[in-house]
């Protein structure tokens, strides 16, 4: 039986996403088991009268491939990407993961020489053409957030076709907020972390980029992150799963790191001298989103949230770091993740996940839903 909602979701990625236009080329990028909503994008695009292109991508190919990688080979790739990219208007990325530890075994130096090579045909399209990226729900999904896969499909889908027209407009004064800033301060369980994001724009995000969504990014100075940060969820990286996170920054760069995978994590600390300072920060507000899934898409939105991303800045709110890497870290700060205070120029802002000022009430769940 078909199922609504999915035809649903591929009408939000068309208009409020993408806005597509009569005519143009959209690239439609998915897994082999995102067929549902790939066949309804298809048909929902030729109803716009825009010209639909797909790709399949398989995770245990990508992973025979990423094994065997050489510079002179990825280079070809990324000079076609870059073409292909060049002639579209718009991308549409569905995530469809069969096995989270499928690229646990690829060595952290296969994934920064193809971090490298394709860097600028992903940088092009990220800065150049409209997109958005989603997940389509999955068995391995499912079970990687405790939850059966009947359950999991009514919240993905439900999260990702909410009404973010509303969200986008709530989200406003959270942004004249933050670039009026100069000095942020992060108090948490084992945080004590200041920055300033003084003259950085900030970027609202409600549905245009992500699906689901509901947050506002911009970046600190690149050198003026001190103190320490403790992130309380898990973050899948690489295939390889940290927890326990504790970082130090000195005049912004990572001077001591903690986590369950030690050694691991500081393979991709060194992986070149981005890597170690912070690209983004980021406040989560997605009134629908309250637990870690270990999933990036998800738990950057989790309400009462914020996140910090080590390496690459987009070009929306560029702090001037580059990097091979980009990856997002999530600290909860609602009571029963133990609390937390957040502070633009010495005034409270968020207590506890709530937004205390009353120009950003609005955005708190009960006003949000």
């Amino acid at each position: 039986m078909k199922d609504e909602r999915i035809t649903k979701l591929a009408a939000m990625l068309i208009h409020h996403s993408i806005r597509l236009q009569p005519k143009e080329r959209i690239l439609i990028r998915g897994h082999i088991n995102t067929k549902p909503l790939l066949k309804e994008l298809i048909d929902e695009t030729y109803r716009v009268g825009a010209y639909p292109y797909v790709e399949l991508e398989d995770d245990e190919i990508s992973r025979h491939l990423l094994l065997g990688n050489v510079k002179e080979q990825l280079d070809t790739s990324s000079e076609w990407a870059l073409k292909k990219y060049t002639d579209i208007d718009a991308v549409i990325i569905i995530t469809g993961e069969e096995n989270d530890g499928e690229m646990t075994d690829v060595p952290v130096e296969r994934h920064r020489l193809q971090g490298e090579a394709m860097n600028s045909s992903t940088l092009f399209y990220v800065n150049n053409r409209r997109w958005v990226l989603l997940n389509y729900p999955t068995n391995a999904s499912a079970q990687k957030a405790g939850m059966s896969f009947s359950r999991y499909e009514d919240f993905l889908l439900n999260v990702c076709t909410m009404d973010y027209g509303k969200m986008e407009e709530a989200l406003k004064p959270l942004k004249q907020l933050m670039e009026r800033t100069d000095k942020v301060r992060i108090i948490s369980p084992g945080t004590d972390l200041t920055f300033s994001i003084k003259g950085m724009p900030a970027i609202i995000c409600a549905g245009k980029k992500n699906l689901p969504d509901g947050e506002v990014f911009t970046a600190p100075l690149k050198e003026s992150v001190n103190g320490r940060i403790t992130f309380n969820t898990p973050t899948t990286y690489e295939g390889i799963t940290f927890s326990g996170i504790e970082l130090t920054f000195r005049k912004g760069k990572i001077m001591k790191a903690i986590s369950n995978r030690h050694s691991k994590m500081h393979e991709i600390l060194d992986i070149d001298e981005g890597s170690r300072f912070i690209g983004e920060f980021a406040i989560g507000i997605n009134p629908y989103i309250l637990e870690p899934m270990d999933d990036t898409l998800f738990d950057e939105k989790i309400s009462g949230s914020l996140h910090l991303a080590l390496g690459l800045a987009y070009d929306e709110a560029d702090n001037g770091n580059r990097s091979s890497i980009h990856w997002d870290m999530v600290l909860i700060q609602r009571p029963e993740y133990g609390g937390g205070d957040i502070y633009f120029d010495d005034v409270l802002i968020r207590r506890d996940g709530v937004f205390i000022l009353p120009e950003l009430r609005a955005l708190n769940p009960n006003l949000l839903k």
